[in-house]
């Protein structure tokens, strides 16, 4: 069974929400802070927005995250309201992900084709045919050493 969590996108606030969100919610960031410096995309990035969050997430009770990036309009993003979240879908097998990632995107618009990551996930986004945006992903396991 897929996991459904909210995707947030903010104009260059993440952290700032983040760290409120932290302080109501409390816990702790999951994994750490990834900023866009560490992105293969960084070299086209001015300093301040390399500082920026690339990806963050929040565990919130026993089995939902909030996560979020700060859409950078340089990277094309502009954020505004409707477009200000996803639907995030974890799944538990690359074919699941396929499965649900072709069945949305049906009649709808690929933003990111499915494909391994730079950070190990194999994920895309889309939007569906209702205008609803979507992330699909899957963690693949951890090799044993």
């Amino acid at each position: 069974m897929p996991m459904l969590n909210p995707y947030l996108n903010f104009p260059g606030t993440t952290e700032e929400a983040f760290n409120f969100y932290k302080s109501v919610f409390g816990g702790d960031f999951a994994g750490g802070i990834f900023r866009f410096k560490d992105t293969p995309e960084a070299d086209k990035l001015t300093p301040a927005e390399k500082e920026k969050i690339m990806h963050i997430a929040l565990p919130i009770g026993k089995d939902n995250i909030l996560m979020a990036t700060d859409a950078l309009e340089s990277m094309g993003h502009k954020v505004t309201s409707g477009n200000n979240f996803h639907l995030s879908i974890g799944s538990e097998s690359k074919e699941e992900a396929d499965r649900i990632f072709n069945g949305l995107s049906t009649g709808g618009k690929i933003t990111i084709p499915m494909a391994d990551m730079f950070w190990g996930d194999y994920f895309g986004m889309l939007t569906d045919k209702f205008g609803i945006q979507w992330m699909i992903s899957y963690t693949h396991p951890k090799e044993n050493k």
